[in-house]
């Protein structure tokens, strides 16, 4: 988890956190979840919104009891997504709006047996389950909720384009689908793509031991062309924990450092790398940043 996910237009600096009442501010931007005895967000503000609606754990009739429970941000730090106490339904919402539910179908009952991903601006989530395979796909533009494509749930999701308006899939084939699960472009390959750039025609395909990616190579999914391994320039004991690309086509990997998480730019040819920011993890039991998966490899403290 953590590779294939659209990536934070991260602008946090060092926030001091101080717990406030909401204000009307428009609209609000979040830096990161916190998980204390609630979930938290807390804005770029600095201001410290309270979520207590959400669940922290699977409750007692879930299949998983006690496992924590996700809380998801979108990558523009707009929308937050979380199981909510009173029916656990997994529910959408900006930081001052209203709840919208996501899907039925998905509950807390399944937490830990199935899991939410987000589109870049939170318009878009799918569901990964543990059969394997991926469940619910949810338009919530459209207010739509769909099942897996082409009548199988035997795909694996790689990514979304970072405006939203596509989703790489993995199969028998690489698939690109619009919106409405519509094929738009088909290879087979024995590749493993783990992101989608904005041409809907360019992924990043990591390469090396799972956990300790530090080399990456490009795929045209439209050629089936691959482009040459590339190694990126990672400080030592740094890995690639997520890459994708940003709404520029920029190559972006995220990283696991000593003081929390450090995002790169990283140059397709040379590998090397540019320092675009680094967040400090606060001292929390458990933290979430802007578009991460259910579980990063910094979400937990050690």
């Amino acid at each position: 988890m953590g590779i294939h996910t659209s990536l934070a237009a991260l602008t946090l600096a060092g926030l001091t956190a101080a717990t406030q009442p909401a204000a009307a501010e428009a609209p609000a931007t979040i830096a990161y979840a916190q998980r204390t005895q609630t979930w938290e967000v807390v804005l770029t503000s600095g201001q410290v919104v309270e979520v207590p609606e959400a669940l922290t754990v699977a409750p007692k009739d879930a299949v998983n009891e006690g496992t924590i429970a996700p809380f998801l941000i979108s990558g523009d730090g707009r929308h937050l997504f979380y199981y909510r106490k009173k029916d656990g339904l997994f529910v959408e919402r900006t930081v001052h709006g209203k709840e919208r539910v996501v899907a039925k179908r998905i509950t807390a009952y399944a937490i830990g047996e199935e899991w939410p991903f987000v589109s870049y601006d939170g318009s878009y989530v799918i569901t990964g389950t543990s059969g394997p395979g991926l469940g619910v796909f949810a338009d919530l533009r459209k207010r739509k909720a769909m099942g897996p494509p082409e009548r199988t749930d035997a795909w694996g999701l790689s990514g979304f384009s970072p405006d939203s308006k596509r989703v790489l899939l993995g199969g028998e084939q690489m698939v690109v689908f619009d919106r409405a699960l519509r094929p738009r472009l088909r290879l087979k390959t024995r590749l493993d793509p783990s992101a989608l750039a904005g041409d809907y025609t360019t992924s990043a395909v990591l390469v090396g031991k799972g956990g300790k990616y530090r080399k990456v190579r490009l795929l045209n999914l439209r050629t089936g062309r691959a482009g040459a391994v590339v190694k990126v320039k990672l400080p030592r004991g740094q890995y690639i924990d997520d890459i994708d690309f940003d709404r520029s086509d920029r190559l972006i990997v995220r990283s696991k450092s000593a003081k929390g998480v450090a995002v790169y730019q990283v140059s397709r040819k040379t590998g090397a790398v540019k320092l675009l920011k680094e967040i400090e993890r606060p001292d929390v039991a458990g933290w979430v940043l802007p578009g991460d998966d259910c579980y990063e490899p910094w979400a937990d403290r050690e």
